[in-house]
């Protein structure tokens, strides 16, 4: 199936060129490092330390130049090209035909010879309803943060790819996410992510993320007013957003941070977003 860079002749707008003005939750430097208990923390281990506060921001509205984004410059591609699942809530579908599919896709636009799909997170939007709760649907996330970090990246590898993973590792990888929207078009919390080229490596602020039986490594983001924020207004079904999460290769664009955010222009009765984003491991020969 052919594959197109998103540019501005598709799916037209009346009004596609536009920046808004949103407000982004960044991480508060406090000399402590912070952390989230994905699971039930041990007794009296409060779930979470950190603190955090919403900036207003301009997020810009990059369709007029999706065309151009690049995953080694600015951290983020956009794709046009339809997924053959029929319905992402459907696991066993999701796994048969939907993680093939985002790794050829990932091939397909970075060249690597090998692409591993290693996960996938569904999430629906509920109005109120808080992130990681226990027996409740991932919401989306509203804080800025990149997935992996200069220590967890490699690490990740080393968990999914085993014995395999030092003689892999001795050549570029990368941790790419595929993020998708499924059911409606992504109009009510979009996803804003970081031009990496703006983000200054100081401003990433390492946060342990604990999980039952694993613990991994976060960046949050401190705010900036020197970072440029983007997003694709109105991402459609047959588009995709590629977010680069750790890249080994230091000469590139290597954590893209990103986060849900409310998009004040969004109609009233929009359908509450729903998303999938697969997590993929690329390794170049």
């Amino acid at each position: 199936m052919p594959i197109e860079l998103v540019t501005n002749s598709i799916h037209h707008l009346a009004d596609s060129t536009r920046t808004v003005q949103a407000y982004l939750e960044f991480t508060k430097r406090t000399g402590e490092k912070p952390y989230s208990y994905a699971g039930e923390p041990p007794a009296g281990v409060p779930r979470t330390r950190g603190e955090y506060r919403g900036h207003a921001v301009q997020v810009e509205d990059a369709r007029p130049i999706a065309d151009r984004l690049s995953l080694d410059v600015e951290g983020v591609a956009v794709v046009q090209r339809a997924s053959v699942v029929r319905g992402f809530w459907d696991e066993a579908q999701t796994l048969a035909l939907g993680h093939p599919e985002t790794a050829q896709l990932v091939k397909d636009i970075t060249g690597a010879s090998r692409v591993v799909v290693f996960d996938h997170t569904l999430r629906r939007h509920q109005e109120g309803a808080a992130d990681r709760t226990p027996d409740a649907l991932r919401q989306p996330a509203k804080r800025v943060h990149v997935d992996q970090t200069i220590l967890s990246g490699p690490k990740r590898v080393r968990e999914i790819m085993g014995e395999q993973a030092d003689a892999l590792l001795t050549r570029r990888a990368a941790i790419i996410n595929v993020w998708r929207p499924i059911a409606y078009p992504a109009r009510d919390w979009p996803l804003a992510v970081g031009d990496v080229r703006t983000i200054d490596p100081d401003d990433l602020i390492a946060a342990d993320l604990i999980f039952p039986l694993r613990k991994g490594e976060t960046y949050g983001v401190a705010f900036n007013p020197a970072q440029r924020w983007l997003y694709i207004r109105n991402l459609q079904l047959d588009e995709a957003l590629l977010i680069k999460c750790w890249d080994s290769d230091p000469s590139v664009a290597r954590f893209a941070p990103h986060t849900g955010f409310e998009d004040p222009t969004t109609p009233p009765g929009t359908p509450l977003r729903q998303s999938i984003e697969f997590r993929t491991i690329a390794f170049f020969d």
